[in-house]
């Protein structure tokens, strides 16, 4: 694992506090889109927290429709990083250096993610901004948010080397009779989440290497305090096979 500090030359350092804490569908790891607003049905809460809960930062805010999010990727900054890393967009094979990826495995675990922010709600001393389109883990800390500014911040004829284009896993969702019943029961609290398990679902969250090729392992993924199994039945189609609810 390599260490900045290990080097000789005098390296500055910062310290920043969280600004807000994201409340998030995705409780693992696993199964969260590879770049935000590849599922737009992914909602959740950026709840400011400290000196920064305070309305008077995000007024104004709504005048934009996206905005950037700086956070800490704190669910894998334990696990250090290293100068070349394997980029799925690559088939998990072929290695290049981190700073040319968006690896969460980085010399600094900082990342960046542009969501929608849909409303922005003060209530009994707390705001709260209510985000969509996000690809966070629950409980990611935020160190900064800035307004998406569209003629700046979108470059149209900008080149994306290996990532030019998004994947085309163009995977069919359909779900088992036990797992419509379910919904039956969930969506009642969520009227989206049919929506957001297919979304998710579409973008094929298996290893790179496995990605393309049928597979008959049947895998689970939490979504909110559910649990989702699912299996793909051919090369194109995946079976939501049950839903059931996690107790903590």
């Amino acid at each position: 694992m390599s260490n900045l500090s290990d080097s000789t030359d005098e390296v500055q350092s910062f310290k920043f506090d969280a600004i807000a804490v994201i409340e998030s569908p995705y409780r693992e790891k696993f199964a969260i889109p590879r770049q935000p607003n590849l599922v737009s049905a992914a909602k959740g809460k950026l709840v400011l927290i400290g000196a920064a809960n305070n309305h008077e930062l995000v007024r104004d805010i709504e005048q934009f429709s996206h905005l950037w999010l700086l956070f800490v990727f704190h669910g894998t900054q334990a696990q250090g990083w290293k100068p070349l890393v394997r980029p799925p967009r690559l088939g998990g094979n072929k290695k290049t250096g981190v700073l040319a990826t968006r690896s969460t495995f980085r010399p600094n675990p900082i990342g960046m993610s542009v969501v929608k922010l849909d409303k922005v709600v003060t209530t009994k001393q707390q705001t709260v901004l209510h985000i969509s389109g996000l690809d966070l883990l629950d409980g990611t800390p935020i160190v900064d948010i800035k307004p998406y500014v569209p003629y700046s911040d979108a470059i149209i004829n900008a080149d994306a080397g290996f990532a030019q284009e998004q994947p085309d896993t163009a995977l069919s969702v359909v779900f088992s009779e036990q797992a419509k019943m379910s919904l039956i029961q969930y969506e009642q609290r969520d009227s989206e989440l049919a929506l957001l398990i297919e979304q998710v679902l579409q973008q094929d969250p298996r290893p790179a290497y496995k990605q393309g090729k049928n597979d008959d392992k049947v895998y689970g993924m939490s979504l909110y305090d559910l649990n989702i199994q699912w299996q793909l039945t051919s090369f194109n189609t995946v079976l939501v096979l049950n839903i059931t609810h996690v107790t903590q």
